[in-house]
């Protein structure tokens, strides 16, 4: 069932419409990007998920 949406999904951004909406979500993800404070969630949300995957102890 999961291959089936992905070739969906697939299909789907191959369309031009596809294309629109994922260079459109591309400009929005880079302008989010700059924005100081997405910057500073961006960088804090990194950081924990190296701190976790860091081998250390898990929950």
């Amino acid at each position: 069932m999961a291959a089936g949406l992905l070739g969906k999904v697939t299909r789907f951004m191959s369309t031009p419409q596809g294309r629109r909406l994922t260079q459109e979500a591309a400009r929005r993800v880079q302008a989010a990007a700059k924005d100081p404070a997405t910057r500073r969630k961006i960088d804090a949300a990194v950081s924990q998920l190296r701190r976790r995957g860091s081998g250390g102890t898990h929950r």
